[in-house]
């Protein structure tokens, strides 16, 4: 069962009215930043790119075509009976911008990243706080056998 966003604005930290939609919460950028080096997932190891912070000028990102790690302004903290997914604003998907996110786990408790994908030839301008993706709440039908303690737990706080 998804939740309406009147119900899910609790999870999220200082929501803005304009933000609660009908099933979901609006999530705004807050940091922008450009992947320069290669990753590494292996089976018991992993190597992140570290982030190299793209600054905004006047309260703009003007973002030419590629992939940027972002993260969000709000906190959000996943009850332990829930999930979260999060999709990108309709507007972006119009302008050829994507927004990818992982599940976020029950448990999870952080100011989120995720992935802006700017396919636009032209690029795109975002401005610092705009509302980019949604996240929406969906109850598990029953408890999971844990929850989420990952190394992104807390991450952004």
């Amino acid at each position: 069962m998804v939740l309406p966003g009147h119900e899910a604005r609790e999870y999220i930290d200082r929501v803005d009215l304009d933000s609660i939609q009908p099933a979901g919460i609006d999530l705004s950028i807050c940091e922008v930043n450009i992947i320069e080096e290669p990753g590494h997932l292996g089976l018991k190891d992993r190597i992140i790119p570290k982030p190299k912070l793209v600054e905004f000028r006047e309260g703009l990102w003007h973002l030419p075509r590629g992939a940027y790690r972002i993260r969000y302004c709000e906190a959000v903290k996943v009850p332990e009976d829930t999930i979260g997914l999060c999709f990108p604003r309709s507007s972006l998907l119009r302008m050829g911008v994507d927004v990818k996110c992982a599940v976020w786990d029950p448990g999870y408790h952080g100011r989120g990243e995720g992935l802006l994908i700017v396919y636009n030839e032209s690029g795109v301008t975002i401005e610092h706080k705009a509302r980019i993706a949604q996240i929406i709440f969906i109850k598990l039908k029953g408890k999971p056998h844990k929850l989420y303690e990952g190394v992104y737990q807390k991450e952004g706080l």
